[in-house]
């Protein structure tokens, strides 16, 4: 078996060998160093936010993505107020059964998987209930790949008072997101996404004036944003209980590394051109595009070419044994599989996984249904040439290799 293989999907992602050996050393969760590190992180996050620490601030929490999100979600919505919920595929789902769970008051405005919710909606919504004191939004919906606007959204929910709250789980790091200048009042992403870290905390940039006013609203102890928040400023830097060490430290690494490929703008061309050169030379094999409108950077979802039948989880043991993993579809009324293209991934990872769904098709008489012909080596030679202008039109800036 295969142990040494990439990750095509929307994170845990490919790190590293640099990062990966950040862990090899252990800290205690009380030493001053450790603690600056925290710190650093800290600091260097609201850098790539575009937010001026007097008002804005980043709270570090244990736990993945979806820690990140029920606690915000939990600390910052009193038992008096009452959330939208701006929703187009499972994570904004999910967001519903944290409040289902948690008790708190909301209203899930939905949209199809394939559409983005509409910030004239958001606006009807608001307009018709003015109970409600919260929006909060998914940015990268990763069930579709599709990229969300939540500017737009956040304009309008700052003006008509309310406070705005975005998951970038997947998109902060990959896609420029000027918190402060958009309104966003609460952002979350996590450790193991376009910052290239490992999972095991996740991360919340906080308007400051709004996370003071949430004290003694948390329904959770151990995910009390406020609480989590005063302790690493009080203490300069100690969580409120144990830290993932091993995981910090890898992380600060990533966001240098981040820093030294030239930060967001270098890391979002990369993965932009990766992401172009994916959807042409799948294209080019036949393959469909389950979006039509707002494809994200991020990760893609997939149709099936038409007149062939495929079987996952075989194609996606032949690709694994060959150093790359890819991701199942999350749609439920349509066969699709999706693959992202985040993480330490460069155009040649695109060009060889690409060409062993090629080699894939041509062993199990695919190929022909979907391209018109069995020749293996034509349908390289066409992806090759559906990708090379894309390539031709990279910033020389754009590394294409590892």
């Amino acid at each position: 078996m295969n142990t040494e293989y990439k990750l095509l999907t929307p994170g845990p992602l490919t790190t590293t060998r640099t990062v990966k050996e950040e862990m090899l050393f252990d800290h205690c969760t009380w030493d001053a160093d450790y603690q600056q590190i925290t710190q650093k992180i800290r600091r260097q996050l609201l850098e790539l936010a575009h937010c001026n620490a007097d008002d804005y601030t980043v709270v570090l929490m244990q736990g993945s993505g979806t820690f990140g999100v029920e606690s915000v979600l939990t600390s910052v919505i009193g038992k008096d107020e009452k959330v939208l919920l701006c929703t187009n595929g499972a994570y904004g789902d999910r967001q519903a059964d944290i409040c289902r769970h948690a008790g708190i008051d909301f209203v899930q405005y939905a949209e199809p998987y394939d559409r983005i919710p509409d910030a004239a909606k958001v606006e009807d919504y608001l307009k018709a209930d003015p109970s409600i004191t919260h929006v909060s939004m998914i940015h990268s919906e990763t069930t579709s790949g599709l990229l969300n606007d939540i500017e737009a959204v956040a304009r309008v929910a700052r003006q008509y008072g309310k406070t705005f709250m975005a998951d970038a789980m997947s998109s902060f790091g990959g896609v420029d997101i000027p918190v402060a200048d958009w309104g966003i009042d609460f952002l979350v992403s996590s450790a193991n996404k376009c910052i290239q870290g490992v999972p095991g905390f996740s991360f919340i940039i906080c308007n400051k004036a709004k996370l003071e006013a949430s004290k003694g609203k948390a329904r959770s102890l151990s995910l009390d944003l406020w609480d989590q928040w005063n302790t690493l400023e009080k203490a300069n830097g100690k969580w409120r209980f144990t830290s993932p060490t091993h995981v910090v430290l890898a992380f600060s690494k990533a966001l240098d590394e981040m820093f030294a490929e030239g930060g967001i703008p270098a890391r979002s061309a990369r993965y932009t051109l990766n992401n172009e050169l994916l959807i042409a030379r799948m294209k080019a094999l036949g393959f469909r595009l389950f979006l039509h409108d707002h494809q994200g950077p991020i990760i893609t979802t997939f149709l099936y070419p038409e007149g062939t039948t495929f079987d996952f989880h075989d194609m996606y043991e032949f690709i694994k044994e060959r150093g790359y993993a890819i991701y199942p579809g999350k749609l439920t009324d349509e066969e699709t599989f999706r693959l992202g293209n985040i993480g330490e991934i460069y155009t040649d990872d695109i060009e060889k996984v690409t060409e062993l769904l090629a080699m894939y098709m041509g062993e199990r008489g695919l190929l022909k249904p979907a391209t018109g012909s069995d020749s293996v080596p034509e349908a390289i030679a066409a992806m090759d040439a559906a990708g090379a202008p894309i390539k031709a039109a990279a910033p020389t800036s754009v590394k294409l290799t590892a």
